[in-house]
């Protein structure tokens, strides 16, 4: 039971770093989905499992232990808000191969709009990581490291990737005629994600200067399969670390941290495609989403758009 309870624990640490890489997760929220989830792990631990054992019923027996406890619905649908995205995330490292919380129900709670940067918030995040890939006063390694985040930035914001998708890019994307990349995303679907001028110039500058830098890590970097390779397990830049470095970039461009993560970034990717006129539905695809529902968190824009269209086209709009 006790090497049970550490895999929960391994499991629950895993789980909460994607959420702080993936989703700007805060402190508060971390702590909220640490406290819930050891309350959980402490549950299934009563009748001998864990998290990679538990099934439906045993899920439906802890939200029944809640109940009785006298938890508020508003509490108990954090809860299982907080089981849902942890299966979830089992699910896709394929520590489990099946969702035990996907058939759940729970109370019903208002979804909120997603963390939204500005266009020109974003043109400031850009503007800054490029001024420090051509800062004279930098070294070598310090002019590579602002310019590969530079590249990062503007591959995201030109495709709106998963954090995870885009640190794991292959070399082969960085090809000069590329127009389009493949991307493996969840599942291991793949689509077809295309990619503007700038996002492509930026590659290119990046794997010149990589090359450029030393023999040996020039050695290194051309035998990588790897778009952004690393020295880690992984071989490719960890998603934690790319967070770690935007963070950084956002405070020195004048912009709230907490307000600025890789997945802010691809929600400003979607909004600002859905503002200019783009259809739900090739946004849908461009993110990956197998499931439209998950994209219409983006219809406040849609409705944004439609009124002031009627309001400035509307020949009776003004009287």
């Amino acid at each position: 039971m006790r090497s049970s309870k550490t895999s929960d624990a391994k499991l629950t640490s895993l789980f909460l770093d994607m959420l702080a890489a993936e989703q700007g997760a805060g402190d508060n929220t971390l702590d909220a989905y640490r406290r819930d989830l050891t309350d959980f792990s402490e549950f299934l631990a009563r009748g001998g499992r864990g998290f990679a054992g538990a099934d439906t019923q045993m899920l439906r027996d802890y939200l029944a232990d809640l109940d009785s406890r006298g938890f508020k619905s508003s509490s108990v649908a954090r809860r299982l808000s907080a089981i849902r995205h942890l299966f979830r995330f089992l699910l896709n490292e394929r520590v489990r191969n099946d969702d035990p919380a996907a058939i759940l129900s729970g109370p019903k709670r208002g979804r909120g709009l997603p963390k939204v940067l500005s266009i020109s918030d974003v043109d400031r995040l850009l503007a800054r990581a490029k001024s420090l890939g051509e800062a004279p006063g930098a070294s070598a390694p310090q002019r590579l490291r602002a310019m590969r985040l530079y590249c990062l930035l503007e591959v995201l914001y030109a495709t709106g990737l998963r954090v995870s998708e885009l640190v794991a890019l292959p070399r082969s994307a960085a090809r000069h005629d590329a127009r389009m990349i493949v991307v493996r995303g969840k599942g291991d679907k793949e689509r077809l994600v295309p990619l503007n001028e700038a996002s492509r110039q930026a590659m290119a500058d990046y794997l010149a200067a990589m090359e450029a830098l030393k023999p040996e890590k020039k050695k290194n970097a051309a035998s990588s399969k790897w778009l952004f390779p690393s020295f880690g397990e992984s071989g490719h830049l960890t998603r934690q670390h790319f967070a770690r470095d935007l963070k950084e970039l956002a405070a020195s461009a004048g912009l709230a941290p907490r307000l600025v993560s890789p997945h802010v970034l691809r929600h400003a990717f979607a909004s600002h495609l859905l503002h200019n006129g783009a259809d739900l539905r090739i946004v849908q695809t461009l993110l990956g989403h197998t499931d439209i529902s998950t994209t219409q968190i983006y219809t406040h824009v849609v409705e944004e758009r439609l009124k002031s269209l009627v309001r400035d086209l509307h020949p009776l709009a003004e009287k």
